[in-house]
């Protein structure tokens, strides 16, 4: 592993990130933002590491996957009623409260990303 700028990843975290905010502050319905801002979470946070890690792109995506696991799991044992942290901007970050769609969100996330790089390698091949 090796730490590098990449200017692809940057630009894509970017406009992700920008995304998510659109997501959050706009977007009121059933699907986009309870479910798909949760795949795409995954994604951004996929993009912001390859920004700054050069390494096996296999292992980030899993290591992204994990991080997302274990901030649900957060949820689950209430980490922020623990921390005794209701009323701070962690919460925010952790979220309060856990749910399977949410752990389904961030798999159909890791599968999107490995297939974009399954796909990027078969191009690299020809």
């Amino acid at each position: 592993m090796k730490f590098r700028f990449s200017l692809k990843y940057f630009i894509s975290s970017v406009l992700l990130f920008l995304l998510l905010v659109v997501i959050a502050v706009f977007v009121r319905d059933q699907f986009v933002r309870p479910f798909l801002g949760d795949v795409l979470v995954v994604i951004w946070v996929y993009c912001v590491l390859t920004t700054f890690v050069q390494a096996n792109k296999h292992i980030v995506a899993i290591c992204t996957l994990l991080f997302a696991y274990f901030i649900e799991f957060w949820q689950y044992i209430n980490l922020v009623d623990v921390l005794g942290i209701q009323n701070n901007i962690i919460r925010v970050v952790i979220g309060s409260v856990f749910d399977w769609k949410d752990i389904l969100a961030y798999t159909v996330g890791f599968v999107l990303i490995e297939a974009w790089i399954a796909f990027r390698a078969s191009k690299n091949n020809k």
